[in-house]
């Protein structure tokens, strides 16, 4: 190859690692004077759970038109992927045989695990934080115990009944499942609930179906590895939607890991600590996004687990 076309081919490389390196948004936390207090008041423990009102749980059943429920979380088993060293182990434990005339035999079992972060799981406040300060500037030394959080514990967020809205990315992008390590831009969030016919509004549960789930308990090791997810850009806008929860059949919502590699899920600060916006992950959204359900009555409610950093939920829509 002649020199000029050595030069040339020099800078169309310079020029496209540029392009990558540009195209992948970095992200810095904001100080604690910047984000606190929350615009739920200084000191509220409940973020967006605070949307819940009889008026949020009456517009959502006004949608309900057939009564069918779809199940939108997996079953609990020891055949689910699980993040680092969580588990999942179940020993049935045969209590007793009943001395009276009937009989009455007696069976229950004992769960080891983290039930607060195993499945399809809803994450609370106190799961992350920017260095040591959480949600609302309450700091990890203050609210920690031994017994669980003295603050942000689960048990605060209670019944959420919304209005649900699923946003079929995969769809959109006329894929069954959307490329490992695909970041979810604003315009994908955009163009998909457009094609849709749908548009956000305040308290909405926003699901968003990538297809992920289809690797669920079948390729635990690339489920776990890496996924495609909502990035830095796509979460920010959600956030100024004011959703009550943002959800994905995926295990951190957001894009894994991320086109910035300085930067550790930053979604999870971006929603949970910064703007106080719940996360639902590892969703079953396979059955939702295969009958064209976009728009339903969400229901869930976390374990009133006291002092739990989430919580393993099971979800559904009604429509």
């Amino acid at each position: 190859m002649r020199p000029i076309a050595l030069g040339m081919a020099a800078a169309a490389l310079t020029l496209g690692l540029t392009g990558a390196l540009a195209h992948a948004q970095t992200w810095k936390p904001p100080a604690d004077s910047q984000r606190c207090p929350s615009k739920w008041g200084a000191g509220d423990e409940r973020g967006s759970a605070n949307h819940m009102k009889p008026e949020t749980l009456l517009k959502a059943i006004r949608l309900i038109k057939t009564g069918e429920t779809i199940e939108l979380g997996h079953v609990l088993n020891d055949k689910m992927p699980f993040s680092g060293t969580r588990r999942f182990d179940v020993h049935t434990k045969r209590t007793f045989m009943n001395q009276p005339s009937n009989r009455r035999g007696s069976n229950e079992e004992l769960v080891v695990s983290e039930i607060g972060q195993v499945g399809t799981q809803f994450d609370g406040f106190a799961h992350q934080s920017i260095e040591y300060s959480h949600y609302n500037c309450f700091k990890t030394d203050d609210i920690q115990s031994r017994g669980g959080f003295t603050k942000l514990g689960i048990e605060k967020v209670g019944t959420l009944i919304t209005r649900g809205v699923l946003i079929d990315v995969a769809a959109f992008k006329g894929v069954d499942m959307l490329a490992d390590n695909y970041e979810i831009t604003p315009q994908d969030l955009q163009q998909a609930l457009q094609r849709q016919s749908l548009s956000l509004q305040p308290g909405d549960a926003v699901l968003i179906n990538t297809g992920w789930n289809k690797l669920w308990a079948k390729d635990n090791a690339r489920y776990n590895k890496s996924c495609p997810g909502i990035g830095v850009a796509a979460a920010e806008w959600l956030a100024k939607q004011d959703p009550m929860l943002v959800g994905a059949d995926n295990w951190p919502v957001e894009v894994a890991p991320n086109p910035d590699p300085q930067i550790s899920l930053p979604v999870h600060q971006i929603m949970l600590v910064v703007n106080g916006i719940h996360l639902l992950e590892n969703l079953k959204l396979d059955e939702l996004a295969g009958k064209r359900v976009y728009e339903f009555a969400f229901v869930m409610q976390p374990l009133k687990a006291q002092g739990f950093t989430g919580s393993t939920v099971a979800p559904i829509a009604v429509r």
